[in-house]
């Protein structure tokens, strides 16, 4: 019997009693875990009842625990103080979550919530003068966890990146280039192709500290890219591709995927003519200087300190877009080429005000959709001195921690193959499983809001909130199942009335939350839930088998039955790492 079902069942039992003591349904009920496994399956608080029945929780509880007599379903129903705390035939419990587990396989966990819903996700946005560094695989962890949280609960996802391909900052890497290359390439250099763009970044960056006409040059080639002048603009296509064939790889080494791309050189001409008919419409005003302004409501947002309104400029005077802008453009663009019931964007914190601005403004031009618009805020990841060095000395090279990651992946495996039975292939197969894993177990355990301080050694460790002791949980369950699957065992004799001890309720607890924090976790865009949820069943798994022996439990009936309950458990382990975009190793 699925989760879901399963409670209804049982509310439904609840509210029999409640009709047959007070002749009226109970409203707001939520059913939870009590504290104690002795105490029962299930616990209701009878807190919101006290109202609707005039009368005292504790009192509540009594009079329904003595109206739920015992069934098929319902052992026993007794009241603890406040609490109603239900226990269930443990055939019906176990038998009926795994199974049910069991028949749905990868897709437990799943729901139609979304409704075929079409949802984008807008998130990384590099910019092609320079290679991705920690940030970005925030971002990316982020943005694919949150992608496939939404595919998981029906939702049709459109996963975009907006390239920033333009701009001040892409002509410094190519004025350096063009002085200093001497005709250079990615292959002749034997780096990929955005470090090699990247280099140049810096070269003029060190240039320029000594040569101030330079900074006046990269303005001019910016205008003569603008205007389109061949020369400047084949140079542009030709360095852009490099960072492309160079960003392709790491998107493929850490499990990024994206459905549509938009670039900025495509859309940063968008948005004059929203503007000019919102101006026309009163919806912007110019001011003094000739700037074209957004007078943002005081509501929300406040007030200058002179008492004026805060004012967003959207066009110069000399009628030259900003980057809002164009996002309000591009964001009229998305909406009406995929038909989108709402978007997201994943972006830093320090980008809070700007989407707060354009959601207003699009709100304000009358886009009913503009409350469908979500900007989901991250902090900032660190990566503590003196563990690793950045390629820039400025930021942490996301290439160089991919890399270090699987070399600490590989020497913690080594140590562990004690026989040398691996061979090299073997063991770098599952570095490079294990080192992404633990990149994004370590940036998704938190809530986006916080701040994260990386650590390397600590986020590989195959003990502790780690992506690697999820995995290792795995990898464990799948070696009983293959011993058991030798032995001859047969889960068609699974007794589950045997299953109950304490250790093998909290397991079962844990299956049957995990649909439960999906759907919470797609509410609060917050893929940190299932990661905690994941880690938390792969410890309540390490401690049900450290005490309990699966194979080895003596009678066969009771060893087909927890195979069963592992079994079950392998198969939420895997589902939730992989909305994380963590893979599973059979062997570690």
């Amino acid at each position: 019997m699925p989760a879901k079902k399963l409670k209804d069942s049982i509310l439904e039992k609840i509210a029999a009693a409640a009709q047959k003591v007070y002749h009226q349904a109970p409203e707001g009920l939520e059913m939870g875990f009590p504290p104690d496994t002795d105490l029962g399956h299930f616990a209701v608080a009878c807190f919101p009842l006290a109202k609707q029945f005039r009368s005292s929780p504790a009192d509540i509880a009594t009079q329904l625990a003595a109206n739920m007599p015992p069934d098929d379903m319902l052992q026993r129903a007794t009241a603890t103080g406040p609490y109603l705390n239900l226990t269930l035939h443990p055939a019906v419990l176990f038998g009926g979550i795994c199974t049910a587990i069991s028949a749905t396989d990868s897709r437990y966990g799943e729901s139609s919530t979304g409704n075929d819903m079409r949802v984008m996700v807008e998130y990384l946005s590099p910019n092609t003068n320079k290679p991705l560094h920690l940030g970005h695989l925030r971002n990316g962890a982020l943005g694919m966890s949150v992608a496939r949280m939404y595919e998981a609960t029906g939702h049709r996802v459109v996963k975009a990146n907006l390239i920033n391909d333009r701009g001040v900052h892409i002509c410094k890497s190519m004025l350096a280039w063009q002085r200093w290359g001497d005709g250079a390439t990615p292959e002749s250099a034997g780096k990929k192709g955005d470090h090699f763009v990247g280099d140049w970044y810096v070269r003029f960056a060190r240039e320029a500290d000594s040569d101030a006409d330079l900074e006046q040059q990269v303005q001019q080639m910016l205008q003569q890219w603008e205007a389109g002048e061949r020369e400047t603009v084949d140079l542009w296509k030709t360095m852009n591709a490099w960072v492309y064939d160079g960003f392709s790889e790491t998107y493929r080494n850490f499990g990024l995927e994206f459905d549509v791309f938009y670039f900025e050189s495509d859309t940063y001409k968008l948005g004059k003519d929203v503007i000019q008919k919102g101006l026309a419409a009163g919806i912007f005003v110019k001011d003094a200087q000739g700037n074209t302004v957004f007078q943002l409501p005081a509501a929300e947002f406040g007030a200058e300190k002179n008492g004026e309104a805060k004012r967003v400029t959207v066009l110069r005077p000399d009628g030259t877009s900003l980057y809002i802008t164009q996002d309000i453009a591009t964001s009229i663009l998305k909406k009406d080429e995929h038909n989108l019931n709402f978007s997201i964007w994943v972006v830093g914190s320090e980008q809070e005000y700007h989407f707060k601005c354009l959601f207003q403004i699009l709100a304000d031009l009358g886009y009913s959709w503009a409350k469908d618009c979500y900007h989901l805020s991250y902090g900032m990841v660190y990566l503590p001195e003196g563990k690793m060095k950045s390629r820039e000395g400025k930021i942490v090279d996301a290439d160089d921690l991919i890399a270090e990651m699987k070399k600490l992946a590989a020497e913690e495996i080594r140590q562990r193959d004690a026989e040398n039975r691996l061979s090299d292939d073997e063991i770098n197969r599952r570095a490079e499983k294990i080192g992404i894993g633990a990149i994004k177990f370590y940036l998704l355990r938190v809530r986006p809001t916080q701040s994260i301080n990386f650590d390397p050694v600590e986020s590989i460790s195959f003990d502790g909130f780690t992506g690697p002791y999820c995995q290792y949980a795995y990898a464990r369950i799948f070696g009983i199942l293959e011993k058991a699957a030798t032995a001859g065992s047969d889960p068609a004799e699974a007794d589950f009335s045997l299953l109950g001890n304490s250790e093998e309720l909290q397991l079962m607890q844990k299956l049957l939350e995990f649909p439960e924090e999906v759907e919470g976790a797609v509410r609060e865009l917050n893929p940190s839930r299932i990661a905690v949820h994941i880690f938390n069943t792969a410890r309540a798994f390490n401690q049900f088998y450290n005490k309990h022996p699966v194979i080895q439990a003596g009678n066969d009936r009771l060893v087909s039955a927890r195979l069963a309950l592992i079994k079950a458990t392998a198969v939420v382990l895997q589902k939730g790492l992989d909305l994380l975009g963590i893979e599973v190793l059979e062997n570690m």
